[in-house]
């Protein structure tokens, strides 16, 4: 079920609880509001729809992933760039990583692991960041 999109600053800084079998629906509603909100959307946290749990997903090229859990364990690359946000008005300057693995639970709760470059890796860096309460 697609769902509105949470501005409260206050609330989307609250770092995300750990994410279990009972977040399936949050899963799925997260990845129906980015699919309703794709001509403007490429990734969306949990706590984007206002659920405080670790569920992020996003584009991948064309298709869309579902993290459950999304923890960076190696990262390389710096750069600066702008990021905007669904949840915030405006382009705000951060830094990313070129290259990212990621180590997270797919939505059987089956931890996996996986190496992103680009803006695939940028996209699952701002989201992660929304799990950990970090706004840019």
């Amino acid at each position: 079920m697609q769902r509105t999109i949470i501005r409260d600053q206050f609330r989307l800084m609250q770092p995300s609880r750990k994410a279990d079998f009972k977040d399936a629906a949050v899963a799925q509603d997260l990845l129906d509001t980015l699919l309703a909100n794709r001509e403007r959307c490429v990734g969306l946290a949990a706590n984007m729809i206002g659920e405080n749990v670790r569920v992020i997903v996003y584009v991948d090229g064309d298709l869309p992933g579902v993290m459950l859990n999304p923890v960076i364990v190696e990262r390389s690359g710096p750069y600066e760039t702008e990021e905007g946000c669904l949840s915030l008005p405006g382009q705000r300057k951060t830094t990313r990583y070129q290259t990212i693995t990621v180590r997270w639970d797919d939505r059987q709760m089956k931890q996996q692991t996986r190496t992103f470059e680009g803006y695939t890796a940028q996209i699952i860096q701002h989201e992660i960041d929304h799990c950990n309460g970090i706004l840019i």
